[in-house]
């Protein structure tokens, strides 16, 4: 088990108690604002078709939802239940469920993007690679490189440690949070980064802090296919 995501009995039931916002991190006002405004600044038009991989219950979906075309925001996740409460609650409760098919909102362990049989112009994986495993994230790149159009750009948040930081050994974020290379939460350093990619159609636009408030980097890439 790479992450306590994957224990979706837990899940489920946490979200039957309510805690749907908690459980995909909190912060749901200030990160939700936040993703939206940076996808916005990276150019991102109410025309362009939006992927949201591992949306969970729609933290940044609810500002996507409200500003994208109708019908042009799509989200992935692991967790049925969070994306039922994404819809049934937070969508429903700002009066946008008419703007999001509820097909649009796919469960899936092993991001099988072809589902959705629709090609991206952006996609968005916040605070997801901060939970997988390297060959999950692997897997995510090799999966999501067939759905983008050519220059489609994803972007992802992930917790960077530096390059000869020790492999069994915890690094502490300058935001006081503990991150490690074997297990939940994970980090990874630049030479990783260039590991992920290598014979992949994808190319490392940019990776840099960009004001999260627990400290995570945005990873920029493109599809070059």
């Amino acid at each position: 088990m790479d992450s306590f995501y994957d224990d979706q009995a837990d899940l489920a039931a946490k979200v039957a108690a309510g805690l749907h916002r908690e459980l995909i991190g909190g912060l749901w006002d200030e990160i939700g604002q936040l993703q939206f405004e940076f996808l916005v600044a990276q150019g991102l038009m109410p025309e362009h078709h939006l992927l949201d991989i591992g949306c969970g219950s729609l933290r940044g979906g609810i500002h996507f939802a409200r500003y994208l075309e109708p019908a042009h925001y799509w989200g992935m996740d692991l967790s049925e239940p969070l994306l039922n409460a994404g819809y049934g609650i937070e969508l429903a409760g700002a009066g946008l469920q008419d703007r999001v098919p509820r097909h649009h909102l796919v469960a899936d362990d092993a991001f099988r993007f072809e589902r959705f049989g629709q090609r991206f112009d952006i996609a968005l994986a916040q605070s997801l690679f901060t939970h997988l495993s390297a060959n999950r994230i692997r897997l995510c790149l090799h999966n999501l490189s067939k759905v983008m159009h050519p220059g489609g750009r994803l972007f992802a948040t992930l917790f960077i440690a530096p390059d000869e930081h020790p492999l069994d050994q915890g690094y502490f974020h300058p935001a006081g949070g503990e991150t490690f290379s074997y297990q939940d939460a994970f980090h990874y350093t630049a030479r990783d980064l260039t590991q992920f990619v290598a014979h992949t159609p994808w190319q490392i636009q940019s990776l840099g802090p960009w004001s999260h408030p627990r400290n995570q980097w945005m990873l920029a890439l493109v599809n070059g296919a």
